[in-house]
């Protein structure tokens, strides 16, 4: 979906946003009800690299009734400067959790989002990790349980996810 959305750059930023925006309805109202009617698990959890690793965060914390683990390894969180040539409007800043997380006073979203648990896993010479402390840092004002994992080292690639996701998937 990325090619369609946030890495289109051929299509103008708010095109962009609308895409990413349909793109979560899917999740939210047609994946995430498929998946839990066939499971017998009440607890759905969010992971990605990368790019991923933000979906993953943004995801959960848009949808906290629905996700209540996230797992972001090595996550892109400044949409609207690297994603979208620093366009701004509502959904850019509903789609960038290092602006929105900040700001969040719902006591709806602020009660589940408290309840969930979140993990940024990202090394320390990765060229996101600034994001990532940012991103820590927010959740740590707001009161949500989480987890900054730093790495020693790049980070930013395969071999180092799959270290990162056995680290935090595998008993």
């Amino acid at each position: 979906m990325d090619q369609e959305s946030w890495y289109n750059k051929g299509a103008a930023p708010v095109d962009r946003l609308h895409r990413q925006n349909a793109f979560d309805a899917y999740l939210a109202l047609e994946l995430a009800p498929f998946v839990r009617n066939r499971s017998t698990w009440g607890q759905m959890g969010a992971t990605g690299c990368s790019f991923g690793g933000y979906h993953a965060i943004n995801f959960a914390l848009r949808h906290p009734d629905i996700v209540t683990y996230a797992v972001s390894m090595s996550g892109a969180f400044a949409i609207p400067k690297q994603f979208l040539d620093g366009f701004y409007n509502q959904d850019a800043y509903l789609h960038s959790p290092l602006d929105y997380l900040p700001r969040l006073d719902d006591p709806w979203f602020l009660a589940r989002i408290r309840s969930s648990y979140y993990v940024l896993v990202v090394g320390d010479e990765d060229p996101l990790f600034d994001q990532n402390v940012k991103l820590a840092h927010a959740f740590g004002v707001q009161g949500i349980p989480h987890i900054l994992d730093v790495w020693k080292g790049f980070g930013h690639d395969w071999p180092w996810w799959h270290k990162m996701a056995h680290k935090f998937f595998v008993q």
